[in-house]
Formats: C-alpha cells, structure tokens, sequence
C-alpha cells in the first residue's frame, strides 16, 4: 500500500472556526465539523496534530468529507462527488475544452463544452465552494498553528516550521486556481479576523502580486527538492508555480507585462534538481506510479482503501470507462468523458505511444454528444498497475494525480524561450522536446530540428504529452485559441462543427449564489451586472 497523508480525523472546533470565517464560505451549505471531537486551545496538546492538521489540507485536494473515505460530505450537493477539488477542477480544465466532452447532459457540464455557461452554473458554484473553503481550512491553520510555533522546540520546530510553509504554499495554489478562473475574487488571509465578514475583492494584478510573493517568501523555508514526503510540496513545486504564474503573466497581468524570463529562472532550478524522465510514459499514469517516479514533482494522492470519494481520479478513470472497464481496473465504466475528434487528430495514433486511445464498439464522428458510444476511449489514466494489476478497489482508484511533472517544465522552457525569455537557449529547448519525442515513439526518426521548433508546435505537443492532466484551458487561454474562431473543435459553441465564442469566457462569472451575499463583489465583465 502507499505511504499516503490518511490520518484524516474529525477536526472540530478549529476548522469550524475556518468555515465560518467568512461570508463567502458560510453561505457553502457545509455540513458542520464534530465539536466534541476537539477545542481549538486543546487540539495541539498533542504533537502529532500539527501533521494530521496538515493532512487535512492536503486531503481536501480530492476529498469530500471529513473522514477520509466516502462520507460526511464539507459541502451540499445531489452528488457528493462533485465536491471533490480534483473532480471540478479537472472538469473546468479539460471539459471547456477539445480534450474532453461529456455524455451526461449534466446541469453545468453541457454548459462547460458548449461555452454557453452562466453563474448560475452548478459546476462553477461547487469549484468556486472547494477553492474557498480549502482556502479557509488553509488561513485557520496557518493562524493556529503560528501563533504556537515559538512555544515548539527541537524536531517538532523544524516539522512545523515546514509544515506551516507547506500550509502557505497550498494556499497559494488554491489562490492561483481563483486567479486563473476568475480573476478578482474575495480575498481573505490568516490575518484578517474570524467571525462572519464581507470579504473584500481583490484584483486580479494585486493577486498575482500576492501569490507570487507568497511563493518566494516561502522558498526557503520548504524542503529541498525531493527530500519531502512523497505527494507533500517541496521547494521544486514552489518553483512550478512560480514558473506558471509566470508563463500566464500577460494573461493575468495584461499584454506588455511579460515575466518569461522570470519562468526560465524557476524552471532551470526545477531542471536542475535532479528529476528525470520516466522510460514508460503510460506507467506515469497507473497505480504504482508513485514507485520509482522521479518524474513527478507535485502530486495528489490516491488510495482505494484510504481516500475513497467520487471525485479526484476516481472520476477521471470511471468517467472515461464503459464497456472496457476489466482494461480500466474497474468494476463498472460510468459512460462520460471522451475526447473529440479535433484532439485525437493531433496524434501519429499508430506510432506515438502517447495516444492511449480506443475506438472498440464506437463510431469516431460525435454527432450527438450524450451518445458514449460516439468518439474515442480514452484509457491514458487507469486502475491498473505496470504489471497489469488491478487496484485494490475496483471502484475507488488507487492512481495519483500529476498537478507537476518534469515533461511540462520542459515545454514550459522551450515555450519561454520562444516567446523572448532569457536564460534559456533554443538548443536546450531543442533538446528537452526531443526527449519526450524519444520517448513517445520509441526512437529519434520524429525528432524535431530548430526550425521545427515553434509555438505552434509547442501547443500541439502539449496537448499530446499533457492531456486530461488539468493544463488545456488554461493553455489555449494563453495561445488566444481558446474563444474566437481562430481555433475550432466539434461542439465548441454548441455546434458540431464549432464555431466562435465570446472573448469574456476567458473568465468564468463569479456565482450568482455568493455575489447575493457579498453586495462587494463586481461581476466580471460580459455577465451582466
């Protein structure tokens, strides 16, 4: 079994006192925390809690309630699954997008492939909910937890000292979702007080500014990369996150306000620490990748036993399967997720050994979305070891999820480089691309040359080395293909043949539910009012 953050407890009174800090997450539908269970001057009288606490946080990157498996659900919903971080995360990603549509005809999914979505839209409320009540938990640790960290000494010190870093650097990451998806959003921090509040908006540019100081304030007081635990965050993952606040720098901060530079700084740090490839590119995506990976940096952790929802990686696996669900590791498929046909066309399928794709009892063309049986499978993640076993659930999965990996710092710098950023070099970046290409077809015959290298290329190969990881949206947002019709796939807008969408979906509206309560929040613009 893997050696995972489980230690999931009822947390009580402190992380009661974290739901209800602010309007924003008290009007979440949550369901209170045991407490009995502990007092919030109590709960540090033992040593181990400063971890279990932290254990929290980081289980509520796919979790969906309070006791680690499947139940006692943090936020209301028909399908506690939908709660999960990881679930809607990945649906907002990947969904909205050529890489992913889905069979359900679900409230808030149809909207997502269409781009025809509002804020009243269910699967943005759940997202914008799991952002900010993880946000919370968050502040009220760090609150906690560093008001005692100078009555700590010895080993313990150290632990939290780390620990209250690692708290920050998940903070910062949950923030970077909300300035990616929404721009200006309600800010609160362990500074501000506790009780019910209108939190104050922040800008978008104020954010980036905020995250990224976080980020180096916090650098040095993380541990160096690849000594941590396995699936805890490190100085390397800091450093990922600073090169992708970076790389998105116009986006968020408007066109002139480039930081490419910036994100070679982070990524040669990142190549330079000492990860390497994986020689399979599938067993990056299996049940034992967690065994000998020097290629992830950052993870979420799964288990089938410990960390059973509905959600996180359990939904990517079962979501994609039907009636291969025996090749998937699964007991049953649910009939949802595939790609569309403009996205499997980006791949040599017989000869990239990246396109984990398969066309058994299905028609290609995708003529009626809700119909599973048209388009391909997509059978890249699955519940399966690399000596073909399945995992020990067959219905909760035990396969993590890579948030970063070494193969995206390596495009991340052939793309800064291209796009004028120094401390990089067009050969270095010639050869990082090669190396996944040498990987993905077995040889060096697809190998490119410097005059191959471009930013058309670079998009196209990052949807072939890092599909369905929670990257596209963001990716096409960023290479203006995202709305308009410069770049069209089966049923963007709505239609089969796609057609162009409205340049204020690069943000998603700030949902109604919330703006009822925080008369501060302005819409972003092209929802209304």
């Amino acid at each position: 079994m893997k050696n995972r953050y489980n230690n999931f407890k009822k947390l009580g009174g402190l992380l009661l006192i974290a739901i209800l800090a602010w309007s924003c997450v008290k009007d979440l539908d949550t369901e209170p925390l045991d407490p009995s269970a502990f007092t919030s001057d109590k709960v540090f009288d033992n040593p181990d809690s400063y971890k279990e606490f932290l254990a929290k946080i980081y289980g509520s990157l796919t979790l969906t309630g309070q006791q680690g498996q499947y139940g006692k659900p943090e936020i209301e919903a028909q399908d506690e699954g939908t709660t999960s971080f990881l679930r809607v995360y990945w649906s907002a990603q990947e969904v909205t997008t050529d890489e992913a549509i889905n069979a359900w005809n679900d409230p808030g999914l149809v909207e997502f492939h269409g781009h025809i979505w509002s804020d009243d839209n269910l699967y943005l409320k759940l997202l914008y909910q799991r952002i900010f009540i993880n946000i919370a938990y968050a502040n009220e640790y760090i609150r906690e937890v560093g008001s005692r960290a100078g009555d700590v000494s010895g080993s313990l010190k150290t632990d939290v000292n780390y620990f209250l870093n690692e708290a920050r650097f998940l903070r910062a990451f949950y923030y970077y979702t909300a300035l990616d998806f929404w721009g200006n959003v309600p800010f609160v921090t362990e500074k501000d007080k506790t009780g019910a509040f209108l939190p104050d908006q922040i800008k978008r540019a104020d954010l980036f500014e905020y995250i990224e100081k976080e980020l180096l304030d916090i650098e040095k007081g993380l541990m160096d990369a690849r000594t941590n635990e396995y699936a805890r965050a490190d100085k390397a993952a800091a450093w990922m996150l600073l090169a992708k606040l970076y790389l998105n720098a116009e986006v968020y901060l408007g066109a002139g306000n480039s930081r490419y530079t910036e994100c070679l700084t982070y990524l040669n740090k990142v190549i330079d620490a000492g990860y390497s490839l994986a020689p399979v590119y599938a067993n990056l995506f299996l049940t034992d990748n967690n065994i000998s990976n020097n290629e992830a940096i950052f993870v979420i952790a799964e288990d089938g036993s410990n960390t059973q929802n509905y959600g996180g990686v359990t939904y990517i696996v079962n979501a994609a399967t039907g009636t291969n669900n025996a090749y998937m590791g699964v007991s049953s498929g649910w009939y949802g997720n595939r790609p569309t046909n403009t996205f499997i066309q980006k791949f040599d399928t017989a000869n990239d050994a990246r396109a984990s794709f398969d066309l058994t009892g299905h028609t290609a063309d995708i003529t009626n979305p809700a119909d599973f049986t048209q388009g391909y499978f997509c059978t890249k993640f699955r519940n399966v070891s690399s000596e073909g076993v399945s995992g020990q659930n067959t219905t909760f999965v035990d396969t993590d999820f890579p948030v970063f990996r070494l193969a995206d710092a390596y495009l991340m710098y052939a793309e800064a480089v291209l796009r004028g950023g120094q401390g990089g070099t067009i050969a270095g970046a010639v050869g990082y691309v090669n190396q996944l290409r040498e990987r993905a077809f077995g040889n060096t015959d697809n190998n490119i040359d410097a005059a191959g290298l471009s930013l058309d290329f670079i998009i196209d190969e990052r949807a072939r080395e890092l599909y369905w990881e929670a990257h596209r949206r963001t990716d096409l947002i960023r290479f203006g293909l995202f709305t308009g019709d410069d770049y069209l796939w089966d049923w963007k807008g709505d239609v089969k043949e796609g057609q162009a969408t409205g340049s204020h979906l690069a943000l998603f509206p700030l949902p109604a539910f919330d703006r009822a309560v925080n008369t501060k929040l302005k819409q972003n613009e092209g929802y209304g009012n």
